[in-house]
């Protein structure tokens, strides 16, 4: 088995002839692939501005822009894996919070990356929008440092809001 076989092991939905769109929540849909650069620490960014679930309490869509980035070791979440993921949550119940770090939990136990953010931006219901931020550094390294920081001036000077 070649190099580039064995790190493309496992990615089904990549390529494949038919796209299937689960509309139930279903952490089973991520896939990975091998870090070709472990030995150098960089960010990998995804911005998903189509993000839909459901409010648990109403069953009202709620919409939002995910903002996911992250420092991987040695497994990589695939990005078409990551969007049917994504798109699982559109009849899922769970308030805005929930939704973010469940992300981050799936993500963590998927990859097991140095470092995660999750950071959901969504649109307003009722007048008022909520943009829930988690993160995670792996314990005993830097990037526990980093995610402590982070977190703690998160948002210091927030954006002017005038585009929901």
């Amino acid at each position: 088995m070649s190099r580039q076989t064995e790190e493309l092991q496992g990615i089904t939905s990549l390529g494949s002839g038919h796209t299937q769109y689960e509309t139930d929540y279903d952490p089973k849909l991520l896939e990975t692939f091998m870090n070709k650069h472990e030995n150098r620490d960089y960010f990998v960014k995804f911005n998903c501005p189509e993000f839909t679930s459901l409010c648990p309490k109403t069953g009202q869509p709620d919409y939002a822009t995910m903002y996911i980035s992250y420092v991987p070791d040695q497994r990589m979440v695939e990005s078409k894996s990551l969007k049917l993921y994504l798109f699982s949550f559109r009849n899922h119940g769970d308030f805005h919070e929930d939704c973010v770090n469940i992300i981050m939990d799936d993500l963590i136990s998927l990859m097991d990356p140095k470092y995660i953010e999750v950071w959901g931006k969504f649109l307003p219901r009722g007048g008022i929008s909520i943009d829930p931020y988690c993160n995670y550094g792996r314990a005993g390294t830097p990037w526990e440092d980093v995610a402590w920081q982070r977190l703690s001036q998160h948002d210091l000077y927030p954006e002017k809001i005038d585009n929901r």
